[in-house]
């Protein structure tokens, strides 16, 4: 449940800023860094928060989907000079700020949970004092999700404890009571007094052979963990930084016994670009985050509405007095076209109520879905105008009371399917729904890094992103492994001077991400079994000049 505003009798305009209450402010989880981890609760106070107040690892680029455009975001961490406040400064920057947005929520967002070594006590006790009500949603605290990410239970059947440990500069805590065999110890704080705390833990007695693992990052695809030795270990933190977590115990030993899921993903780690609009790449996104990947979308068009729309208005007006047979959809954005044409006069799905309606993907089958309408027609094999023109059935006139298709499309489309309806019989209006234009260049350092290798791979899912990308940034470097939707959008890569490694075995977006997962897996497995380290295409990038590889299609 959201913290709710202060209620009273009248309107906040009535009363004086002066008078109103402060605003509520809600201690909030952020996590280990997952972004998937937050919850529900979590969530539902970030979309009504006024102002967000961030902490050491928690920055607003985790959980800015879920704000307002005009949250203010203030740093509980460093001062206005840079220095790093205390518990005391922090607290008395989270009451002024309550006071300053009166009569709202306010969120202070914390790492991990909360009530664990965040300096919650301190701030709600300020708050108390100041006569603020305050709200705390617990969150998936690092203690326990760090170790889970790198595979190490935390228990197992001959555990008998569990002592968690927060390890500060020139800090020494009592670690006597944590030297037992059967205790896994989880210690948290900076490589300097991580590597003191292991020290001290070995001298109070705890056997020098016990398992360590060590972990940066945790639970982000930018997780590392090394396992060691008690003994070992301090050397073993050498350039390692913050966040930094360590697990001493017997349990260490199952992450290499098979239990270390999150750094084996097929994708874990890669860096992949994305040429597609944002409101386009949602399901890649996802879909790469599954495989241990982080996208990052670089829109290499812009779609925008016809220069003339009187083709459009008319297509519409005969949709509706029945001059049509069949739609027929080639991409979601004619049926984002379409949809946002209808909402504007006041129509919607019913007006499609006695037509037939074609999609030519899954993709553009499932925006149709969510508009209320189930196609009559999807091919089951090519999702292209090719596979559409297989299962489209030729003009009848004894069936067919009307001839005359409707293809709402891009002013860049191809002519295949109007030919190829023409030939069948069909009547067909072919009529520009929406342009697309070239987006503007990206930043010089995302040129950069496409152009020098940063990137693991790149997933093209037409041939216009394929041309607008080498236009806007240039071509990917050798090493960046290049994955297509569809043999037309690999003949444009090639045709371009770039060597298509993944091909996908469907036009679907999922499938594409999988037949890179499966790529990336390949690689991984090519080298365990020549005895060589799994690294990402981006680290080989200084010996990819002239390297070629073989295509690979996944078969689904």
């Amino acid at each position: 449940m959201s913290p709710q505003r202060s209620t009273t009798s009248t309107t906040s305009t009535d009363v004086p800023v002066a008078a109103r209450p402060p605003a509520r402010v809600a201690f909030v989880g952020a996590g280990p860094g997952d972004s998937a981890l937050l919850t529900l609760g979590a969530v539902e106070c970030l979309k009504v928060a006024e102002a967000l107040i961030i902490d050491q690892t928690s920055g607003p680029e985790l959980v800015r989907e879920f704000l307002r455009e005009d949250v203010e975001i203030i740093d509980a961490s460093h001062g206005e000079h840079g220095q790093q406040l205390t518990t005391a400064s922090r607290a008395k920057l989270v009451v002024k700020t309550a006071k300053a947005h009166r009569d709202g929520v306010v969120v202070r967002l914390m790492d991990g949970d909360p009530t664990t070594f965040n300096g919650l006590a301190e701030e709600a006790a300020a708050l108390r004092k100041a006569g603020i009500p305050f709200d705390v949603v617990p969150g998936v605290s690092s203690a326990t999700a760090v170790p889970a990410y790198a595979g190490v239970p935390l228990t197992s059947s001959a555990t008998s404890a569990v002592h968690v440990v927060s390890v500060t500069s020139g800090v020494r805590p009592d670690l006597t009571g944590s030297i037992a065999d059967d205790v896994t110890v989880v210690l948290l704080g900076l490589p300097d007094a991580l590597a003191v705390a292991l020290a001290d833990l070995k001298d109070a007695g705890r056997d020098e052979q016990t398992p360590v693992a060590l972990t940066q990052r945790g639970t982000t695809t930018e997780q590392i963990t090394r396992t060691s030795t008690l003994a070992a270990a301090p050397k073993a933190m050498a350039g390692l930084s913050v966040p930094t977590l360590a697990v001493v115990g017997p349990t260490v030993d199952l992450r290499d016994q098979g239990l270390s899921w999150f750094e084996t993903k097929p994708l874990f780690g890669w860096r992949v670009l994305v040429p597609r609009t944002k409101q386009q790449s949602g399901s890649m996104e996802e879909r790469l985050s599954f495989y241990g990947a982080s996208a990052e979308v670089v829109p290499t068009i812009s779609v925008e509405p016809p220069r003339t729309p009187q083709a459009m208005e008319r297509a519409v007006k005969g949709l509706v007095t029945g001059r049509y047979e069949w739609v027929g959809f080639t991409s979601v954005n004619a049926v984002r076209a379409i949809r946002e044409r209808f909402e504007a006069i006041g129509l919607d799905a019913r007006a499609f109520s006695g037509l037939k309606i074609a999609a030519v993907g899954g993709a553009t089958a499932a925006a149709l879905h969510d508009w209320g309408i189930n196609p009559d027609l999807v091919p089951d094999g090519e999702k292209s105008a090719r596979g559409l023109l297989e299962v489209w059935p030729p003009y009848d006139e004894v069936l067919d009371p009307i001839n005359r298709v409707f293809l709402p499309r891009a002013d860049i489309a191809t002519d295949t399917l109007v030919a190829g309806l023409q030939d069948m019989g069909w009547e067909v209006d072919d009529v520009t729904a929406y342009r697309t234009v070239r987006a503007a260049p990206p930043p010089a350092p995302v040129r950069e890094a496409i152009k020098g290798g940063a990137f693991d791979a790149v997933v093209f899912t037409s041939s216009s992103t394929v041309r607008n990308l080498v236009g806007i940034a240039g071509k990917p470097h050798p090493s960046t492994v290049i994955a297509c939707i569809g043999p037309a959008t690999a003949k444009t890569a090639e045709e371009q001077g770039l060597r298509v490694d993944v091909l996908a075995p469907d036009a679907s977006a999922h499938a594409l991400i999988d037949a890179l997962a499966e790529f990336g897996r390949g690689m991984a497995e090519d080298a365990e079994a020549n005895g060589l380290p799994v690294t990402r295409p981006s680290a080989k990038r200084k010996k990819a000049a002239g390297r070629k590889t073989a295509r690979t299609t996944v078969k689904g």
